[in-house]
């Protein structure tokens, strides 16, 4: 994997990114410090649709709670999410439509999706807008509108990845997709084809490189006496571990769990880092045997595993890995292990809520490489966003404690917890059992 061509895309594309957003905010009369009126039927004599003014209403609402340069970068890295999981399906072969979006089957930057738009079968799809596009020769627009299906299309496979999109987030999907420089054409020029077969760890030094320089932004305000926000956490706190370290630490924690119990060596010789027990004196190595023992008793589908700032999910794609073993150790077929790995065993969360829709979509990733029909089974991971409480209802709460009065007062204490709980993240503690 070549990571300097990965790096120089990722923190090429959000500046890019941030400034064609911008962009289509500005073409829809917002700006960061001018905003026109929020119910207007035309912005620089140009008339919106109804959906745009629905859209537009919808995103000036998102400015006034969360500020503008907020909703900007949540939109450019949801586009950008968007875009390296769509390339990452493409190139592997995982779309259900068999047909590419970025590319043709020489890796060529011409669209197959373009050439075959009026064969496509999506729900969503309205053909007559299609032949009246392409009629009108508005090769961009036509490109634009199959993108946003595409993306809706996929959202029955993989919904937490890739959410319905009838928002202000398609309103602002960036102009001139289809030209030479644009953020589509740089990903297939920069990243070679082959650094995203089978390798779904790119996803995450993508996502680690998209942030570095607002990573380095809060670090170098920290040195200025600027405290680092709630929101700048997920940046300041986000490291991708070394592959090595990873397999260092599942080796012998999953891996030495399942050996002690059930030893094989076949099993140990799949397992690069692992390190075997120093000798121990015979008190200590009688209880080091009553716990083996323990382990010999443990199924397969008994093993839980779970990392607690996932990221974007390098830590859950090995144990992936290590468990798939153990499932074929056991017997079970690669299909069979896949779907019981995500229904059973493997659990992630994070205060970031876009580095935990990457988490999900590597283990969606990796079940579907053993899987082919594994979208359709309607199994979806374990892996979850830290959310806080600060803001729920209080008087939705109490219509809830009144209707659950017999769990009530385990709702209040889990609530309580989790008040703040994305400063907190990973080392956030609950007593709370609902």
């Amino acid at each position: 994997m070549e990571k300097n061509s990965i790096k120089k895309f990722a923190v090429w594309a959000r500046t890019e990114l941030l400034t064609r957003v911008a962009q289509r905010a500005a073409r829809y009369g917002i700006e960061k410090d001018n905003m026109i009126n929020v119910n207007a039927d035309s912005i620089n004599g140009v008339l919106l649709s109804q959906d745009e003014k629905i859209q537009r209403r919808a995103l000036i609402r998102q400015i006034n709670e969360k500020g503008y340069d907020q909703v900007v970068e949540e939109v450019a890295y949801t586009w950008f999410n968007r875009f390296i999981a769509l390339r990452f399906m493409e190139v592997n072969g995982y779309l259900p439509s068999h047909i590419r979006v970025f590319t043709n089957e020489n890796n060529e930057f011409k669209p197959e999706i373009l050439s075959e738009a009026i064969n496509l079968d999506f729900a969503g799809l309205d053909i007559q807008k299609v032949y009246q596009l392409q009629d009108e020769n508005k090769t961009e627009e036509l490109y634009r509108y199959l993108l946003i299906v595409q993306c809706n299309e996929l959202n029955s496979a993989l919904p937490k990845m890739f959410q319905r999109l009838n928002d202000y987030t398609e309103l602002l999907l960036p102009d001139n997709l289809l030209r030479d420089g644009s953020v589509l054409e740089q990903m297939v020029s920069l990243i070679p084809e082959d650094d995203w077969k089978d390798q779904v760890q790119i996803i995450g030094w993508l996502y680690q490189y998209y942030n570095s320089e607002l990573k380095d932004k809060v670090f170098a305000d920290l040195k200025k006496k600027i405290k680092i926000s709630k929101d700048s956490i997920p940046a300041a706190t986000q490291l991708f571990t070394p592959d090595w370290i990873v397999r260092y630490m599942v080796d012998n924690s999953l891996g030495r769990m399942w050996y002690e119990g059930h030893p094989s060596e076949s099993f140990k010789e799949k397992l690069k880092y692992y390190i075997d027990d120093a000798k121990q004196e015979a008190d200590v190595q009688a209880q080091v045997d009553t716990i083996k023992q323990k382990y010999s008793q443990l199924k397969s589908e008994e093993i839980k595993c779970i990392d607690p700032c996932c990221g974007s999910g390098h830590i859950l794609v090995y144990f992936f890995d290590v468990l798939m073993n153990i499932y074929q150790e056991y017997g079970y077929s690669t299909r069979e292990a896949a779907i019981s790995i995500v229904e059973n065993n493997i659990w992630g969360l994070d205060i970031d809520e876009r580095a935990a829709q990457l988490a999900y979509f590597s283990i969606m990733m990796k079940a579907r490489a053993y899987d082919r029909r594994f979208f359709s089974r309607n199994i979806q991971p374990h892996v979850y966003e830290i959310r806080e409480s600060n803001n729920i209802d209080q008087a939705s709460l109490e219509e809830i404690y009144q209707e659950n009065k017999n769990i009530a007062p385990a709702i209040k204490e889990t609530l309580d917890e989790l008040y703040d709980a994305k400063e907190y993240g990973s080392i956030l503690q609950t007593k709370g059992s609902v």
